[in-house]
């Protein structure tokens, strides 16, 4: 039985079209595992939603104008769009943060709605830019994957101190200079580039779990930042492993088709899930433990 475990873990990755995806959603994993402990520490889960939604006009656009070669581009163009838009609107206080959040969401994915409504492939279209397609990766998206995680992990080490001093202590932060407005807009432009980076795989609306999903379970199993972060990385990495191998195993030897990305998000709700049950346990011990040693200290000789 653990042969034919070990068997469906390994098995099809021979192929190269699930090489690839493999490949892919490891290093998607391990980037947006990393970008999503600070999403999880500056609570931006609606920011977060809301850029993959306002890609998507950017994506529609980059495909009429030059098919699955623009998508990277206009996905890029658009993201770059909306970190700037969102840091000007999360700092304007006339309008409330989720107010604005929610008028440039709304109105950017309606109109990539509008404009992809114009094919007369729409429902497919649709489809595909929304929920992606991991199977068809390309050794030129990989690429792009690859120098986009490059990019987002360099900028995150050089900022590391002011990013986190901006995260645990925002007020003495601007008391030491730092400038908090960049700082967001760096930020954004993080997200904005995982958004862009899984856009063809795993498309707009599922990247926000490999955002969100890997960096809450691993916050479940530890307190400490630098345990989080690599594990996070980890279980974004796993996940996509797991749902494709899942995903693969169902289609090919019980003739039930699943889809390769919801799978992946599947697998890692349930890896949260997990973690979320050993995280639990692992409180009730040291609270057990405490007490037990509040008990002893208190007892009389």
């Amino acid at each position: 039985m653990t042969a034919g475990f070990l068997s469906g873990l390994f098995e099809p990755f021979h192929l190269p079209f699930m090489a690839r995806a493999l490949a892919e959603l490891v290093i998607l994993g391990a980037l947006a595992g990393t970008v999503g402990v600070l999403v999880l520490l500056r609570r931006l889960a609606f920011v977060t939603d809301t850029l993959t939604h306002t890609v998507f006009p950017g994506v529609v656009i980059g495909y009429m104008l030059a098919g699955d070669g623009g998508v990277f581009w206009g996905a890029l163009g658009a993201g770059a769009v909306t970190a700037v838009l969102l840091t000007l609107f999360t700092h304007r206080r006339r309008v409330s943060e989720d107010a604005a959040l929610a008028m440039l969401l709304t109105t950017l994915f309606a109109v990539g709605v509008v404009l992809v409504s114009r094919r007369s492939g729409y429902t497919s279209d649709l489809t595909a830019f929304l929920f992606g397609r991991v199977l068809t990766v390309t050794a030129e998206q990989l690429v792009q994957t690859g120098v986009v995680t490059v990019l987002v992990v360099a900028l995150l080490a050089v900022l590391r101190r002011p990013l986190m001093l901006r995260t645990f202590d925002p007020e003495g932060a601007r008391a030491a200079g730092v400038s908090v407005g960049l700082l967001d807009l760096v930020l954004n432009a993080a997200i904005a580039l995982v958004v862009v980076a899984a856009v063809r795989a795993v498309g707009t609306i599922l990247v926000i779990a490999l955002l969100i999903v890997p960096a809450a379970a691993a916050r479940t199993l530890s307190e400490r930042l630098a345990v989080i972060v690599p594990l996070a990385c980890l279980i974004g990495a796993a996940g996509g492993w797991l749902g494709l191998a899942v995903s693969y195993e169902a289609a090919v030897h019980h003739d039930l088709r699943l889809a390769a990305g919801g799978t992946v998000v599947l697998v890692l709700v349930a890896m949260y899930g997990l973690a979320s049950a050993a995280g639990f346990v692992r409180r009730r011990r040291a609270l057990l433990r405490i007490s037990h040693e509040v008990v002893r200290e208190v007892e009389p000789a």
